[in-house]
């Protein structure tokens, strides 16, 4: 019997704009005690897969069959009881009152678990995690990625018969992934469990037994672990996916033609037309800078949060027209120094400067007028109203910053031009892939010209492309905007746009 058998699956949403599939005849198998993962660029249906596999949404069409059963069958108890969910959104999972062994606990004693028994489940999933001492904490003193081990953690304390986890390591450094993708592969094979986990992290196929990648909601290719011998897959009615990076070494653009020539098909640009180099999106280079010199300053900073330091006498300076990177492992105050730096939390110790205006000395009221007239700030979570368009979305933002309504659509405008979505500014963002909707996110930043612009992991949950896109966006905004970006990441591709580096470590 198969843990997931998919046939011709299709997903289509219906918005007022018209309807988009996110997944277009999908057939896939899972084996049981079979550890498969799913590569795809953002928007390529991955998370609407482990979605209708879950039965958190129903197929347009096709068959979805979980131990053989419809997916759509099972109740509610047999659901939580075979399935572990490891959602992207692991803020999601974490009650903010709960402690950390709570929350990894707690799941175990609703399923009818001895408490003794529940709570030393959870002892030895934090160990093997390396949270053992912060199994008292409560999830705000935790960093993202602390936060994303606990919810792992939660996932898969019930020892379920399959787990499907949804880009697991996306607010995590490198090494912190790798790790937790080996705890993954341990976890499964441990308790001969199948898994079916999506991602677009290339380090994530070295758990893998078998690799599959899709593209507009289709099975393109398969290879083995690692994903070494990709194979093209050849769908229903003769469809495949040929690589971009193949038709960009052909010149192959918009047409191509195809023959059979010694036994294989040759394809070939259409009518000798080859792909035009790609055009590079600028900014308004003629706009003066918004801010000069030195635009924000750290002076022996340091925070706390209970027992735990997690910054100690820090001293930077952020200057106008430069990206810097602030880098370190998970946990390092890579957030908390953004949150800091913006007026959100108070130091524990020291001070930050922001054009000239030391923070500790605003009240709440005057912190956010500065935030409004100066400070751009783009979280983990991007906190687009998913119903709004994307131009709706900025206009937003910049109503709350207080701009006249005749400025606003004049302004949202050229925010969306500025990160390449003008022709998208109409369309609602829940149908934007997840690449679109960070550069809307952006937008909505720089809309109002702040002097500083904080972005928070703006790159953790796109694939290789859109990540790239993001990190040369955040360096031509501050070098054409004149404005001082300031981007905590573990992502090599935006540190090596960064004019500077910030480097944290473990307090």
């Amino acid at each position: 019997m198969r843990a997931v058998e998919i046939r011709d699956l299709f997903r289509v949403y219906s918005t007022p704009e018209g309807d988009a599939a996110a997944l277009q005849g999908l057939t896939l198998d899972v084996d049981e005690r079979e550890l498969v993962v799913v590569l795809g660029p953002s928007g390529s249906g991955k998370t609407t897969l482990l979605r209708t596999v879950s039965a958190q949404e129903r197929p347009s069409a096709g068959v979805v069959r979980v131990f053989g059963r419809d997916a759509a069958r099972f109740s509610g108890r047999e659901r939580s009881r075979i399935l572990g969910y490891v959602d992207q959104h692991y803020e999601r999972a974490l009650a903010p009152e709960l402690t950390v062994r709570e929350l990894v606990a707690l799941p175990l004693e609703l399923r009818g678990a001895r408490r003794r028994d529940a709570v030393a489940r959870a002892d030895a999933l934090l160990e093997r995690v390396g949270l053992a001492e912060k199994r008292a904490a409560r999830p705000g003193e935790l960093s993202g990625g602390e936060q994303q081990r606990v919810a792992l953690c939660a996932g898969v304390a019930h020892e379920p018969q399959l787990l499907l986890a949804d880009e697991p390591t996306g607010e995590l450094d490198g090494a912190s992934a790798a790790r937790v993708y080996e705890l993954i592969g341990e976890l499964a094979r441990e308790h001969r469990c199948s898994a079916l986990i999506v991602s677009h992290d290339q380090a994530s196929t070295e758990i893998a037994d078998r690799v599959v990648h899709i593209r507009d909601g289709r099975l393109a290719a398969e290879s083995g672990p690692s994903g070494n011998g990709a194979s093209i897959v050849v769908g229903r009615g003769g469809w495949l996916h040929l690589p971009e990076k193949l038709l960009l070494q052909a010149g192959i653009g918009s047409h191509a033609v195809a023959a059979v020539e010694k036994g294989r098909v040759v394809v070939a640009p259409a009518g000798g037309k080859v792909v035009p180099a790609p055009v590079e999106r600028r900014v308004d280079g003629g706009r003066t800078p918004v801010a000069a010199g030195t635009v924000a300053e750290l002076g022996s900073l340091s925070k706390r949060f209970g027992r735990s330091l997690v910054l100690d006498g820090l001293d930077a300076s952020f200057a106008a027209d430069r990206l810097a990177a602030v880098t370190g492992p998970s946990g390092s105050g890579k957030t908390t120094l953004l949150n800091l730096m913006a007026g959100l939390e108070p130091p524990s110790a020291g001070k930050v400067m922001v054009l000239g205006h030391e923070l500790t000395s605003l009240d709440r009221a005057a912190r956010a007028r500065l935030r409004a007239a100066s400070i751009g700030f783009v979280s983990q979570q991007s906190g687009l109203v998913p119903f709004l368009g994307a131009q709706e979305n900025v206009e937003l933002g910049l109503a709350l910053r207080g701009r006249a309504p005749n400025e606003r659509p004049g302004l949202a405008l050229e925010a969306l031009k500025a990160v390449g979505l003008e022709h998208r500014a109409g369309q609602r963002v829940s149908r934007l892939s997840s690449g679109e909707q960070a550069r809307v996110a952006l937008a909505r930043a720089v809309a109002a010209r702040p002097a500083l612009l904080l972005a928070d992991e703006p790159t953790s949950r796109l694939d290789e492309a859109n990540a790239l896109e993001v990190a040369l966006l955040l360096a031509r905004l501050a070098h054409e905007l004149g404005i001082a970006v300031v981007c905590a990441t573990h992502d090599r591709r935006v540190i090596d746009q960064a004019d500077d580096e910030l480097a944290l470590s473990h307090s």
